[in-house]
């Protein structure tokens, strides 16, 4: 080899052991490795319905500082604008006429009493005709004026009491203070308050089933991961199996049906680990949906590849405890309260209830010195008290149907504690069960790995047959899957009792 093709191999060695690094690096990136830990992590990020109670518990938390603006004082304004096709008139018809010709009425009667007096006068001498007729035209023309002058003195009056209300305009602000309502306004922000706590509660029992759920499913992946890598090492021994068979059956010492036999057994192995796949593959997809991952995202576990599931310390079965942590019970304590301020707060209805207002309200027309066409108002304040004096005896009705509603409530919240408890015994004996379980599956894997290595011993000296062998092998992945099932099981049924008692996430 010359020298050129020698630095050319050893340039393409080392391009191809480059190309091999990038792609192991492409690889392990394309991979997400996952723990249980940022498995909840991720899963609590994305639940929809938790993220659905948050915003629950953000409305209730806003209600209540909306019922709590209920102590202070209310201002308003309002405006109003009417048209009528008739005014108000405070004069009538007749005393409109009266004095409009009030000149007029008062001219007739002065002129038909001075003509009177002047043909007294006359008559008795005191004048002469002429003096009396002169003075009859002084006095006919004075009355002219007088009747011209108090007709247009009735006119103006008469102008002055029109209203002219046909286009009205009238505002008003107005400043209200409840100072006493029976106890309504503190009995709703109670129920408010204690209804912000049971979304707060909700929130937390949605969080423990999220994260109960992704534990479930995590462990799921671990036990089928661990079938699978069981799987398919019972399909090798088989494989290896049905290969020393062929070769028996070739040089005669074994019989078709002895193959046909392994072959049987064969197939269903490899049966078993596709069906084991397919779950897996399943179980992965679950995982991403609840960790918000695109459901086709390759993942890895961190546990997935242990000799053994990890198993943590018994958790603590104290019924004390889930009394005080299991949030479902304190939403039920939380309908209890609520359910006592509901009936003050319709007690509160058919109480005396108390209200001071102050503002300011003007219109146009305004009334303060006539009826005149400007905008005028006034300022006001003043007390306001309502006494329900009969009802019919609704109040007390309806009051014991929301003490029956509280009685209600407690007794369920009685029988949920009945059934914790109930519920605490029965995981408790699970657990216990579980780990007898684990340690007879353990005792029982060690039997048949003995005894598949004896059967394969067996095998190969040719005291034993491979029917016999076949046995073993079966026996071995029974002992081997019960294994793993009861591995599963202890650490399930811890899971289920720190969720029994409200620990679950602590």
């Amino acid at each position: 080899m010359t020298k050129d093709n020698t630095i050319y191999h050893h340039h393409a060695c080392i391009a191809t052991t480059l190309c091999m690094l990038v792609c192991c690096l492409l690889s392990a990136n394309a991979q997400t490795v996952l723990s249980l830990d940022s498995c909840k992590a991720m899963a609590l990020r994305n639940n929809k319905q938790l993220n659905i109670s948050r915003l629950k518990r953000d409305a209730a938390a806003n209600t209540r500082k909306a019922i709590h603006t209920k102590h202070l004082p209310r201002v308003s304004a309002s405006g109003t604008y009417q048209y009528t096709s008739r005014e108000i008139s405070i004069l009538n018809d007749a005393d409109k006429e009266a004095l409009s010709n009030m000149g007029t009425a008062a001219s007739g009667q002065i002129s038909s009493s001075a003509s009177g007096i002047l043909t007294q006068l006359a008559q008795q001498g005191a004048i002469t005709p002429i003096q009396a007729e002169a003075f009859g035209q002084v006095m006919q023309q004075a009355g002219g004026v007088m009747q011209t002058s108090l007709n247009e003195i009735g006119q103006h009056i008469r102008d002055a009491f029109d209203t002219d209300t046909r286009h009205t305009f009238a505002a008003d602000i107005l400043i209200s203070q409840p100072i006493y309502m029976g106890g309504a306004i503190t009995a709703a922000e109670r129920m408010a308050r204690i209804a912000e706590q049971m979304e707060a509660h909700s929130i937390e029992s949605q969080r423990q089933s999220t994260l109960y759920q992704t534990e479930h499913t995590y462990w799921t992946i671990v036990s089928l991961k661990q079938k699978q890598l069981l799987a398919q090492q019972y399909q090798e021994l088989v494989e290896k199996l049905h290969g020393d068979v062929e070769k028996m059956v070739n040089e005669g010492v074994a019989t078709r049906a002895d193959r046909l036999k392994v072959a049987v057994k064969l197939n269903e192995a490899e049966m078993a680990t596709s069906k084991v796949e397919d779950a897996l593959v399943l179980a992965r997809m679950m995982l991403c949906q609840l960790c918000g991952l695109d459901i086709h995202t390759d993942i890895t576990l961190a546990d997935e590849h242990a000799d053994a599931i990890p198993l943590v310390e018994d958790a603590d079965a104290d019924v004390a405890t889930a009394y005080s942590c299991r949030p479902e019970l304190q939403m039920l304590q939380n309908a209890i309260d609520i359910s006592s301020q509901n009936t003050k707060l319709t007690r509160a209805e058919y109480l005396p209830k108390v209200l001071a207002t102050a503002g300011y309200m003007m219109s146009n027309p305004c009334l303060f010195n006539g009826f005149e066409r400007r905008f005028s108002g006034m300022f006001h304040a003043g007390i306001m008290v309502q006494v329900p004096l009969w009802s019919w005896m609704e109040g007390r009705y309806k009051v014991n149907a929301t003490k029956a509603t509280t009685q209600i409530a407690q007794m369920e919240l009685d029988d949920a504690r009945e059934k914790v408890e109930l519920q605490m015994s029965h995981t408790s004996f699970q657990l216990s069960e579980a780990r007898k379980r684990l340690y007879r599956a353990k005792k029982n894997t060690e039997s048949a790995k003995e005894n598949l290595r004896c059967a394969e011993i067996g095998f190969r000296e040719g005291v034993m047959s491979s029917t016999d062998l076949m046995a073993a092998q079966t026996a071995w992945l029974e002992a081997q899957s019960g294994r793993i099932d009861a591995e599963i099981d202890v650490v399930m049924a811890n899971t289920e009792l720190k969720k029994a008692s409200g620990t679950l996430g602590e």
